[in-house]
């Protein structure tokens, strides 16, 4: 998959890696939309020389992809992810450049800051959401999982699961049973591609991922579970957990709590009627 992402008026060719769930995007044209330079592969080339003089090697943090060119025809080009674009911005010495530099530098900054008081991060978090038009009462459920889940995380750091791979294998376990759906499968009923599921939840889908959470985080303790088969054991009890409930609950209501709706449309549907 491939896209086309706007800088200004300039284009920044782009790719879709599956596999690694990332955007890569051209160096050139990056390049070519910070500077003047008449000849920016060149400029590109030139970067990457004097910063292995210093003893960087730019390179690494980019891969070859084909991308299509102007004439239409697809060549071997070189792109990073986001991350690597933001270090590759911070070696161009352009005006251009210069907010994205101070950007970062400031938001360097507040995760120094973060690290001596997390409670700044919680208040940081909590004010983007709000920005971005959710009820305090949404916003309150969500920092609540937020913490629950941190809690989940240390369990599983701290009894033998140490890869993201085991991390997700874990969350699926819980989804699966709270849901009867994997992740992706969930964010796929949800219209999402990589927006975080969580956050287009509504406030009983939030509550029900909380309750298999923390049951799963209970269970760890309990059983003082060790080693990764066993946690994905406890994960699976612990989502079966509110997959009762939410059966229960749905019998109840008589309709299912999962639907194709995400918050933001079901909020936006509020503000229609209000």
């Amino acid at each position: 998959m491939s896209n086309i992402k706007l800088f200004e008026s300039n284009r920044i060719r782009s790719a879709w890696d599956e596999k690694e769930q990332k955007w890569f995007f051209s160096v050139v044209d990056v390049v070519n939309a910070l500077t003047d330079s008449p000849d920016p592969k060149d400029y590109w080339y030139r970067i990457k020389k004097r910063e292995k003089i210093q003893g960087v090697e730019l390179s690494t943090i980019c891969r070859q992809l084909k991308l299509e060119a102007s004439d239409g025809k697809k060549y071997q080009t070189d792109c990073s992810h986001t991350e690597g674009i933001l270090r590759i911005i911070q070696s161009i010495p352009s005006p251009k450049a210069e907010p994205f530099k101070q950007w970062l530098a400031r938001v360097g900054y507040e995760r120094l800051e973060e690290i001596e008081n997390p409670e700044l991060s919680m208040e940081r978090m909590q004010s983007l959401y709000e920005k971005k038009g959710y009820p305090k009462e949404w916003i309150d459920k969500r920092m609540r999982g937020i913490a629950v889940r941190q809690d989940l995380t240390d369990e599983w750091k701290n009894r033998g699961a140490t890869t993201s791979l085991e991390y997700a294998i874990l969350t699926n376990e819980i989804m699966q049973g709270a849901f009867d759906l994997k992740v992706d499968d969930y964010k796929l009923i949800k219209g999402l591609g990589r927006e975080n599921l969580r956050d287009h939840m509504t406030d009983i889908e939030l509550i029900l991922t909380m309750l298999g959470e923390a049951t799963t985080a209970k269970l760890h303790r309990d059983r003082d579970t060790k080693g990764f088969k066993p946690l994905k054991k406890d994960a699976k009890d612990g989502g079966a957990v509110a997959g009762r409930t939410r059966k229960d609950i749905e019998k109840q209501a008589g309709k299912p709590i999962v639907t194709s709706e995400n918050f933001k449309e079901l909020t936006g549907k509020k503000k229609k009627i209000t």
